[in-house]
């Protein structure tokens, strides 16, 4: 018997002036004959989690039933349909969370359950969070161990934010190190090129950008070339990554268009590259995200869609008032209502990523399949700064380690880190515990 599968490597790489391009799993990477889960191109699950600021109004959270029955209400409404691939745990706390600074200690403790030392300063002291666990062992074959991503400013790293407790503690999800906190990108277009190495400098962009070519136009004869030797689905894979690398490029070239259009309006600390419009915003940091997973330039990500005590007006669904400022509802129905709005939007937001995620084939199923995607906030009722209960949804198959449709209710201020340490586990990272931890979720 002749067999004349090519076999690639899953690290095959386009390589191009100043380019060097991952490739998505194809099946010309699964050695002829042999079952996807028996070889090295069985993936590793992807980790992203993705926050968001100011709690949830809990009665449109929570289904009021448990098990595989219940019925979504209004802010999850949106993952529907993805109800088999998704778990709502509630009950969850972070005890780490509970002092009278609410808002710093919310982003810190999310991922890692552990009170940081109180300052101002630069001192500042906290714990290691999920993500950089999962990075120090899923992530060091990967180009990027982990990417961090928000869209607003995070830059301060000292000076008072919030009481107590300093800003350093309130702009980011990871630390790398109890003294080290990982900074979040706001710039998709400093994410592009982090992703895909495209100028060095900011004159090597420039001068790129000004001769308004694609940097997969350096790669065009090596990606004709190897698809000689590609069967029609590796081919389609192909074509289909690098349409949204080109679709994503020809988005950031156009917010950069309109940034230059309006050179004369006074805007503080617009970067080239960051769209006027919060949900293009939002979308090309999910884009980013989806590629950086489907070519495994990394598998872990973090991402804050707004940040604590944002003030950001969300005119797509009649609230015109500060997201903080209408957090803070005294139980006022028509105050919760324009919460609700604002969360609903949030998830719908999301939804957009999870649908990406769900239509990339890879190996036996879908990205989706193969990930872990955690949505949540560190904060309960707004209202009252709680900590509890959080909002909780886990989204995707963890390459099928993961079991969805379930509502799960655990025992009141059960600790949220219970979940994330599930997480960890199920993506084949030895965590025996994480903060304050006392357990996992063996339901799912």
């Amino acid at each position: 018997m002749f067999i004349s599968k090519k076999h690639l490597s899953r690290r095959q790489l386009l390589r191009g002036t100043g380019v060097a391009l991952a490739l998505p799993l194809l099946d010309a990477m699964v050695p002829a004959l042999t079952a996807q889960a028996k070889t090295a191109a069985n993936v590793t699950p992807r980790l992203a989690f993705v926050y968001v600021p100011h709690g949830a109004i809990m009665k449109d959270y929570t289904p009021d039933t448990t098990g595989s029955g219940f019925e979504f209400k209004p802010i999850l409404k949106p993952l529907e349909g993805y109800r088999d691939r998704l778990n709502i745990i509630s009950g969850l706390g972070h005890q780490a969370a509970d002092t009278t600074a609410v808002h710093s200690l919310s982003p810190c403790t999310w991922l890692s359950g552990v009170r940081p030392k109180a300052t101002l300063g630069s001192d500042a002291f906290a714990g290691i969070t999920a993500d950089q666990f999962a990075a120090k062992v899923i992530g060091q074959d990967t180009p990027l161990p982990s990417l961090e991503l928000a869209t607003e400013d995070h830059s301060g790293l000292i000076g008072a934010c919030d009481r107590d407790y300093g800003c350093i503690y309130m702009n980011t999800l990871s630390w790398r190190t109890p003294t080290t906190p990982n900074p979040m990108e706001i710039n998709p277009r400093k994410v592009f090129e982090r992703l895909f190495g495209q100028g060095g400098t900011v004159a090597q962009r420039t001068a790129r950008l000004q001769e308004d070519r694609s940097i997969l136009d350096a790669l065009s004869q090596q990606t004709r070339y190897m698809g000689l030797s590609l069967g029609a689905a590796d081919k389609q894979k192909i074509s289909d990554y690098l349409e949204s690398i080109r679709e994503i490029e020809r988005q950031l070239q156009q917010a950069e268009s309109q940034v230059a259009r309006n050179a004369d309006l006074v805007i503080p600390e617009a970067p080239a590259g960051i769209p006027f419009a919060y949900e293009e915003h939002l979308q090309l940091m999910f884009d980013l995200m989806t590629l950086a997973f489907q070519s495994e330039i990394t598998r872990v990500s973090t991402f804050m869609m707004a940040r604590e005590v944002s003030n950001r007006t969300y005119p797509q669904v009649q609230v015109f008032e500060g997201h903080h400022a209408t957090s803070h509802h005294a139980n006022n129905p028509e105050k919760m209502a324009k919460n609700t709005r604002i969360q609903t939007f949030h998830v719908t937001q999301f939804k957009k990523f999870v649908d990406k995620l769900a239509s990339i084939r890879e190996g036996d199923g879908t990205l989706l399949d193969n990930s872990m995607l955690l949505y949540g906030s560190n904060m309960g009722n707004s209202n009252l700064h709680d900590h509890y209960p959080l909002p909780a949804v886990l989204v995707g198959g963890g390459a099928g380690r993961v079991k969805g449709g379930q509502h799960i209710r655990y025992t009141a201020r059960t600790p949220m880190t219970n979940l994330i340490l599930t997480m960890l586990q199920k993506a084949g990272v030895e965590q025996k515990t994480l903060g304050d931890s006392t357990g996992i979720v063996t339901e799912i």
